[in-house]
């Protein structure tokens, strides 16, 4: 069995627990994800939606995405970190972003996703497979 992924924000109003791991881990490069983090693009792990424990209260965004969906941004009201996402169209997942596990090193990006809405400057791995959407599922 795995260790639990925890983390949270940076001023710890938000934490998280989750069983198992990530089914996905990935940069995204799409303009949201650019926008959200200030730099050229975000790095996310993707887990079940069963058995993650949440505390604290988050405020939350919604917005269309490139694929159409609607997600959620959930972010702290008192620092600002972005913690999660959530996605109407895929309620079994729960997305964290890398930054906010308390051990960031546990992340190992896996693709590029976005890469045709991708920045010159944003240098990413190229061994890494890139998309230029999501990839097929």
């Amino acid at each position: 069995m795995s260790e639990t992924y925890t983390g949270g924000c940076a001023c710890g109003a938000i934490r998280y627990e989750i069983p198992g791991e990530p089914f996905f881990m990935n940069h995204c490069q799409c303009r949201d994800c650019q926008r959200k983090s200030g730099t050229g693009h975000g790095s996310y792990l993707t887990f079940a939606a069963d058995g993650v424990k949440l505390s604290g209260d988050a405020t939350q965004w919604d917005m269309v995405a490139d694929s159409g969906n609607v997600k959620t941004r959930a972010f702290c009201p008192r620092c600002g970190s972005p913690v999660y996402l959530r996605f109407s169209a895929m309620p079994q997942i729960f997305t964290v972003h890398a930054a906010s596990l308390d051990d960031p090193g546990r992340y190992k990006p896996q693709a590029v996703t976005y890469r045709m809405r991708a920045q010159a400057w944003d240098y990413l791995d190229p061994a890494l497979p890139a998309f230029d959407k999501m990839p097929p599922g």
